[in-house]
């Protein structure tokens, strides 16, 4: 790859290292890859499938949505193999910086070759390595249009050893048929030195997928029937609120792969969503619906809500594309544009509560809530509308992230639930924001995610800032509970002193993201995921156990930016 990014890291490649086969094959050695199972990180449109760059055919061609890196394409060979060559035949959009790579399981990557001058046209490689998988991972495009092959042929020997099926027949490593990124895929490398839990993949990722099944039977339920879906809240204010659903829908389209359902849940979730419109902005969601699916409280938007709502469709458009009963792509759009319109400050470039809040309120109308800030989202809202404004915004919540931990929490990193005075001198909220006068200006119910969506944003794409931000969360909760997960209080002062004792997952689970971010806490994250699988399922806070579940999805490497 021409060292002009190191994204595949340390981390991709932490569990199960592929070594180089000791046997060198010759050059001589068969085509092995011809017509074999074949998956791509994305299909520009209807007749560039993956399937035609092993077809044989040189007018056929596989070719990735335009303007994207990166971007790959990946043959399993059916069982192990000893490869000796990679031939790969370019269209005009071709890969200026690329790797080959090698798999025992589809989830760690050894290079077997690398690049950073490509020029198109045939690239006929000479090398050696062994795997099932084999990939092409382009990291730097060579045009403005994406990454096309007419052809991608691997060269080999088998070990001997029958091939089986042409996916791993496991449920942990379930198959790709019809899906973009089946979980367990992990498809998408974290930055160098982003820690996992210590075991097997398989063994973490069942753990997942069971932790996924006691919250599918806990908190996903038809209960007023039209084909929805809906999350339910029973310890918020109503049955059915906003944030429950955007993250159900970020979870569902997450798991697929896992949950054979997962698509049919995911759109009765986005009937239930196109069904209750925001009074405001038709394109948001209301946040709040009684027993009887109706919406209720004024019918407008909660910004929250509405952050995982539009990235739930741009995961579900990556997973199943958009050309079913729902165009996710066009509607995701639609909402990261509502919620630049109503849910952004124009003086700002903040993140409001909701699209209720307004410049007649002053002090709420500059305000913002630290547990929407969510980096990864202003990220793919970027990808998907290619609307330069997100940098923009993303970069003034990090800037705010390190103000207050600079000024306000040196010693913890702590973020308040909610900050005033966003467009003078911004601080901790003074009383009363938006739900309660003695917490909403320390780290309480709102704030306890904040480990989470600032990790991961450093885990996916190692930005500094975010790395900077969560390590120093990180470090302090480390030394104030000696590295026992037990000892995390519910909500702290942002000097760190305790507001209430006892357990709440909500408050320890988003620490374990944090602490990915640090190469020194391995023990530390491994004790924190250890305390989220033994904790059962509290059937009556959909709050911890979604958020937990999350952070499983996320500390396990099986998160990913659309």
């Amino acid at each position: 790859m021409g060292g002009r990014t190191t994204a595949i890291g340390a981390a991709g490649l932490v569990l199960g290292l592929l070594v180089a086969g000791t046997t060198i094959a010759s050059a001589a050695d068969p085509l092995v890859s011809r017509g074999k199972a074949v998956t791509a990180s994305s299909v520009e449109g209807a007749g560039f499938e993956p399937g035609k760059a092993v077809d044989g055919s040189t007018s056929t061609r596989w070719a990735s949505v335009e303007g994207h890196d990166p971007e790959w394409l990946r043959v399993d060979l059916g069982s192990a193999h000893t490869i000796s060559r990679v031939k790969l035949s370019w269209e005009a959009a071709y890969a200026r910086s690329y790797r080959v790579q090698t798999s025992p399981d589809g989830s760690s990557w050894s290079d077997v070759y690398s690049t950073g001058a490509g020029d198109g046209g045939t690239d006929d490689l000479t090398l050696s390595g062994s795997g099932r998988y084999v990939r092409v991972y382009g990291t730097a495009r060579g045009t403005a249009y994406g990454y096309s092959l007419w052809e991608f042929e691997v060269y080999g020997v088998g070990d001997g050893t029958q091939p089986t099926t042409t996916t791993p027949p496991t449920t942990t490593t379930p198959p790709s048929n019809g899906l973009g990124y089946p979980f367990g895929s992990r498809q998408t490398p974290y930055a160098a030195g982003i820690l996992r839990p210590s075991g097997s993949t398989s063994t973490v990722d069942a753990k997942i997928i069971d932790h996924y099944q006691r919250w599918k039977a806990a908190f996903v339920k038809q209960n007023c029937g039209n084909g929805w879906y809906q999350v339910i809240s029973p310890d918020a204010k109503f049955p059915y609120v906003a944030e429950a659903q955007g993250y159900g829908m970020v979870i569902t389209a997450q798991m697929a792969g896992a949950d054979p359902d997962a698509k049919k849940i995911f759109d009765g979730l986005l009937k239930y969503k196109l069904a209750h419109p925001s009074v405001n902005n038709p394109d948001l969601l209301a946040a709040e619906q009684d027993t009887a699916c109706r919406s209720v409280n004024g019918s407008d938007s909660a910004t929250d809500g509405d952050m995982d709502t539009a990235y739930g469709l741009l995961l579900a458009d990556r997973q199943w594309g958009s050309a079913g009963t729902y165009d996710y792509r066009q509607l995701a759009v639609r909402n990261i544009n509502a919620i630049k319109k109503s849910l952004v400050n124009p003086n700002t470039n903040l993140l409001l509560m909701g699209d209720w809040s307004n410049s007649g309120n002053s002090r709420q109308y500059y305000g913002s809530r630290s547990s929407d800030w969510m980096s990864d989202h202003f990220r793919a809202f970027r990808k998907a509308t290619g609307d330069s404004a997100w940098d923009t915004i993303r970069t003034r919540h990090q800037d705010l992230i390190a103000t207050l931990q600079s000024k306000y929490a040196s010693s913890t990193g702590l973020l308040p639930d909610f900050v005033q005075d966003t467009n003078s001198t911004v601080k901790p909220a003074v009383g009363e924001m938006l739900e309660r006068e003695d917490t909403d200006g320390k780290y309480w119910y709102n704030a306890c995610r904040d480990p989470w969506r600032i990790g991961a944003d450093a885990a996916l794409t190692g930005d500094g800032k975010s790395l900077a931000a969560a390590r120093k969360i990180n470090a302090w909760i480390k030394g104030k509970t000696g590295g026992d997960p037990n000892r995390i209080a519910i909500g702290y002062q942002l000097d760190g002193t305790q507001i209430e004792s006892g357990g709440d997952a909500a408050f320890v689970a988003p620490f374990a993201v944090a602490a990915t971010t640090d190469p020194s806490s391995q023990a530390w994250l491994d004790a924190l995921w250890n305390k989220m699988v033994n904790t059962p399922i509290a059937t009556d806070t959909y709050f911890g156990a979604s958020i937990q579940l999350q952070v499983m999805i996320t500390v396990s490497g099986n998160h990913w930016i659309p």
